[in-house]
């Protein structure tokens, strides 16, 4: 034995597949010999992701009222877009020996004074019907949005003149102020749309006026304009997505209560002229055989009671989650 090996001891000998080793080399190795850290991690986040995914639908899953809900305006979107799916019958061509027959397996919802299945003329009906209270919707929200988001970022003198004009508009009752525009636009399913989009302009000028107002003295929004960004690029990026939840979810609302004016001034005969199917004329059309039929009226009033409190009760479930961010 030389003098070298008594001083310095051999070295240890490790193992191709020493655990030791690999906690070395690898440190997000497991002295253990199981698996790597990192994996483990990247397996809890995948886990976490997952369960943050799916926390949306158990919550809507926890709420039937809401779950009936989604499902009756699925069904009736499903009626506009596919009526053929649901119905044999033609909606415009009746059978005059089948006149006026009560509910069967046959016709669900009876036929009418010409021999129409009803059940028909309500499904082909929905297209007309929301593809109007659409078109309203989509009026009011853009115009009303558009002055409210104005009024409330450029402040001073406009500020005041818009919100003066929202005012009179508010001080009219909006069936009536859908009459007086249906007067001056004239008769069709289109103008009743847009009237009645115009008529509640002033609602939605409101909701975001409010939200841009608070919006508009956040931290991120005051750093933005400090930093030098132009006016419009904050007022696209910062303000108009934060301040759009509240606005869709009064656009939500605004759905049911659109649904129940255009049926009433259908009802009353400012909508599509006969024989096409709407429901608000639908309702109308029974109201003459009240006494020996009626289905006439009961199953297309139903419908619409459905439709609009289905749209109030999603509206409640957006406002109570902050509506859509």
């Amino acid at each position: 034995m030389t003098v070298e090996n008594v001083l310095s001891p051999p070295a240890r000998t490790l193992e191709p597949h020493d655990p030791y080793l690999e906690s070395i080399v690898d440190p997000d190795a497991d002295p253990s010999g199981g698996p790597h850290a990192a994996t483990l991690d990247e397996e809890r986040t995948d886990a976490a992701s997952r369960r943050s995914s799916l926390t949306p639908v158990v919550a809507v899953l926890k709420q039937p009222t809401l779950v009936a809900s989604i499902l009756v305006l699925a069904l009736v979107t499903l009626w506009a877009l596919a009526p053929s799916w649901f119905t044999a019958w033609d909606p415009i061509v009746g059978v005059p020996q089948d006149r006026l027959l009560p509910p069967s397996p046959e016709h669900l919802f009876g036929t009418d004074n010409l021999g129409r299945d009803l059940y028909a003329r309500v499904v082909y009906g929905s297209a007309t019907s929301l593809a109007a209270t659409s078109v309203a919707v989509i009026v009011g929200l853009a115009v009303g949005s558009l002055f409210g988001l104005l009024a409330g970022f450029l402040r001073g003198v406009v500020d005041d003149a818009i919100m003066r004009f929202m005012d009179v508009l508010l001080a009219i009752p909006s069936l009536l102020l859908s009459l007086a525009l249906i007067t001056a636009l004239g008769f069709g399913t289109l103008n009743v749309a847009v009237a009645v989009g115009l008529a509640s302009v002033a609602s939605f000028s409101r909701v975001m006026r409010a939200e841009v107002l608070q919006i508009a003295t956040a931290v991120y929004v005051e750093a933005a304009h400090v930093s030098g960004v132009r006016w419009y690029t904050v007022l696209r990026r910062h303000v108009l997505p934060n301040a759009s939840g509240p606005v869709i979810a009064l656009a939500a609302l605004e759905f049911g209560v659109m649904v129940l004016a255009i049926s009433s001034l259908s009802f009353l005969g400012f909508g599509a002229p006969p024989p096409t199917p709407e429901w608000g004329s639908l309702v109308a059309g029974g109201r003459d055989y009240l006494a020996v039929a009626w289905w006439l009226t009961t199953f297309p009033g139903l419908v619409i009671v459905a439709v609009v409190l289905s749209a109030n009760r999603i509206s409640r479930a957006l406002e109570r989650n902050g509506g859509i961010r």
